[in-house]
């Protein structure tokens, strides 16, 4: 079996099929976790796994189309799939559609910290682990901003979710965290959420598909992919190829250029977010989001990584320095102690976004051609999931009922 992309979605999926009994190669264009895998936030949060789609965002995405700082920046492009994409989001961003796909990540809830208890029992004590955030902050200069966030909180419940919160004010929250500054007036403490360290958990996994006989090549660009009625052949460049009996495509937001041959026409458009790390003069002890500036900041040993932005633009576009100080600008006045010019590891990665927030994941128009894809901001926090529900799908066994939703022809 083949898989074409060796990010979290790529991986688990190898994974999975390993765990069937199923030999797999692994090819992907640059190496293990080489786009959005590494240098995401890290969160495990099924409270804030949520569709994009929020109606407001439709209103604050246009105003965002004029302001290169703003977290929601759609750059003005006569590109017809970018256009595509902002009509098929918009069309998604009602109170109806938004409620509905709030009921199906309420039921994905903590199905997706399962899987990653299965990858971690079954590799032992040596995997990267997950870690508990106890409590996960939320922080707010206004308690304007976080009752937005606990109107959310509410229709997660509503819709058959669960969430643990408490309401905290602004001192609760920074004594609890004294990185945090007088920026922040109000917090919510969230329990039952998790995070990891994206690299170090990309190169465990990376790590444990290699030690159970797959193989993963890199710098394997791959230009098509062919059924030939009894199996697949992959196409690369330079004269590659590698020929088995199916393949997963898992390429991202590159999804689409391979898929579309076998019946998958949803548009896959690059959400491109950023990130660096900076240390601060007191280490956080858990992750810490500002849902109104949409900055999520992650404890990665002995650096916090900042991320945040979603900018909808071509995804081999150069790292734009205009985002990253977009961010330091939303995140300073929250923070003390930190020197916003000594960053590292400026980064920019795409995330592959779909116009009503769903995962494309399943058999294609071809039983031998299957992808996993499409996961927004979410690829991290669903990417076990993921491949256990292809590895189900493609060993004809029951994959997980919550995968009726995502199905790529849809």
């Amino acid at each position: 079996m083949a898989v074409v992309g060796a990010g979290i979605i790529g991986l688990s999926t190898a994974w999975y099929l390993q765990e069937r009994g199923i030999g797999v190669t692994v090819v992907d264009r640059g190496g293990v976790a080489s786009g959005s895998s590494w240098g995401n936030a890290g969160w495990l949060t099924p409270a804030l796994t949520l569709p994009l789609s929020e109606p407001s965002v439709l209103a604050y995405g246009l105003k965002a189309m004029l302001d290169p700082a703003s977290p929601l920046y759609v750059p003005f492009s006569a590109d017809p799939q970018l256009l595509k994409f902002l009509a098929g989001f918009a069309r998604n961003c009602t109170p109806g559609r938004w409620r509905a796909a709030m009921g199906v990540f309420a039921e994905v809830g903590h199905t997706g910290l399962d899987a990653f208890d299965e990858i971690a029992q079954a590799a032992g004590p040596g995997a990267e682990p997950t870690r508990p955030a106890d409590p996960f902050l939320a922080a707010f200069a206004s308690v304007a901003d976080r009752d937005a966030l606990v109107k959310e909180f509410r229709v997660i419940r509503e819709t058959g979710g669960s969430v643990d919160y408490s309401l905290m004010s602004g001192g609760e929250i920074r004594g609890l965290e004294p990185a945090l500054g007088a920026g922040v007036v109000a917090g919510i403490g969230i329990r039952g959420q998790r995070y990891l360290n994206p690299p170090r958990f990309m190169d465990s996994l990376a790590r444990s598909v290699t030690a159970r006989g797959g193989t993963i090549t890199g710098a394997f660009n791959v230009l098509d992919v062919r059924d030939t009625g009894t199996g697949v052949e992959i196409i690369g460049s330079e004269g590659r190829a590698l020929a088995a009996d199916a393949v997963v495509l898992a390429t991202g937001a590159w999804l689409g250029a391979l898929a579309r041959r076998f019946g998958v026409r949803r548009v896959v458009q690059a959400g491109r977010g950023y990130s660096f790390t900076v240390v601060p003069g007191a280490m956080p002890g858990r992750p810490i989001y500002f849902p109104a500036q949409r900055v999520a900041c992650t404890p990665l040993g002995d650096r916090v990584r900042v991320a945040g932005m979603m900018e909808f633009r071509d995804a081999g576009a150069p790292l734009d320095p205009r985002r990253i100080q977009a961010i330091v600008a939303a995140a300073a006045p929250m923070f003390t102690g930190i020197d916003w010019e000594d960053r590292a590891e400026e980064w920019v990665g795409a995330r592959p976004c779909t116009t009503d927030g769903f995962p494309l994941v399943g058999a294609s128009r071809s039983p031998r051609v299957h992808v996993a894809g499409g996961h927004g901001m979410w690829g991290i926090a669903l990417g076990p999931l993921t491949g256990k529900m292809v590895a189900a799908g493609l060993t004809g066994t029951t994959p997980p009922a919550i995968m009726r939703h995502f199905n790529p022809l849809r």
